[in-house]
């Protein structure tokens, strides 16, 4: 690991800043993880799209239908195509304690930066912040990494700022990816944003999020590999010149992706957003794949659709397709 357990506070707030995405799994045709094709997209997502960090097997990257030893090797892999290109963090959350230490251990050992850990699903739970704290404070003492907590609706529930506060706390939680509305993240940023890095998966916030919030990193979703090609980097664009302080510039330029925006959202169908997102990074030139079940498959209809929304949108070309496109 690249920093002690007691320096984990600090060596997050130095090194965990810029544009962080979540990774998708690309899946085979025989519906293994293909190996060479994620390789392939982490190679180009750090180097042609200047992105800073990779979310790795989490939501996005179908971590419910993969083995323990499937997310293990995703994490070696990730560790592996992003040596001296960019960090990541690692994704270990489970409903089983155990396995979530497990793939923590497993992070720490192959060499990533951070691991996130949602909260979990809670059954017949009373004193509610009383057992998440115990779930995060367990964790925590079983491994030195650097830990971001992770809330969303998903769980059944929103973790309070005050309990994030407490939680901030914790000597290696360093971060938080808080999947809540404005004002609750707002809140957070207020109480412990000196003890842990607050962020949210937003994109069309993030920009007011550095300018009026202060803060330093998007962690993160799949926009800044769905709405950027290697000749097209307004994301990046945007947050460097919100970063410097340009704001009026940073708003002109955020702005003018929302085309790029509308044909994402406007296409996708609300029980696969995979698929669609899969689809579209083959659009791209990137390596999206089959999903797993229960995830369902776009039709042929709704491929076509994303396929005039994506010619219509405005996203300039990147480099040759690296898939092929169906």
């Amino acid at each position: 690991m690249k920093y002690a357990r007691k320096d984990a506070k600090a060596y997050a707030r130095a090194h965990m800043k810029g544009i962080w995405a979540a990774a998708l799994t690309p899946f085979t045709n025989s519906l293994a993880v293909d190996e060479d094709g994620f390789r392939q997209n982490i190679r180009h997502w750090l180097e042609d799209l200047k992105i800073d960090g990779l979310f790795i097997a989490g939501k996005q990257g179908e971590f419910f239908s993969m083995s323990i030893e499937e997310r293990k090797k995703s994490f070696e892999l990730a560790v592996e195509a992003s040596a001296s290109r960019g960090q990541t963090i690692m994704s270990c959350s489970d409903q089983n304690m155990d396995v979530v230490i497990d793939l923590a251990r497993h992070a720490q050992k192959v060499g990533a930066d951070y691991i996130v850990v949602h909260a979990p699903i809670l059954h017949f739970f009373k004193a509610q912040d009383e057992t998440l704290y115990e779930y995060y404070r367990t964790i925590a003492e079983k491994v030195d990494i650097g830990i971001a907590l992770w809330s969303h609706p998903d769980s059944g529930y929103l973790m309070s700022p005050q309990l994030c506060n407490r939680l901030a706390d914790i000597e290696n939680v360093v971060a938080i990816k808080y999947s809540v509305p404005r004002p609750m993240y707002a809140e957070l940023t207020r109480l412990a944003s000196d003890r842990i890095l607050v962020s949210t998966a937003s994109e069309e916030e993030w920009l007011d999020n550095i300018l009026e919030l202060g803060w330093q990193l998007y962690l993160c979703s799949s926009p800044p590999y769905l709405i950027q090609t290697a000749n097209d980097l307004r994301m990046r664009e945007y947050t460097d010149l919100a970063f410097r302080g340009e704001a009026e510039k940073a708003r002109a330029v955020r702005d003018s992706l929302n085309p790029v925006r509308e044909a994402l959202r406007g296409t996708r169908p609300a029980e696969k957003p995979h698929a669609h997102q899969k689809y579209w990074q083959e659009l791209l030139g990137q390596v999206g794949g089959r999903v797993r079940p229960p995830m369902l498959e776009l039709t042929e209809a709704e491929k076509a659709a994303t396929r005039a929304a994506f010619e219509s949108c405005g996203l300039k070309p990147g480099k040759a397709p690296l898939a092929k496109v169906g």
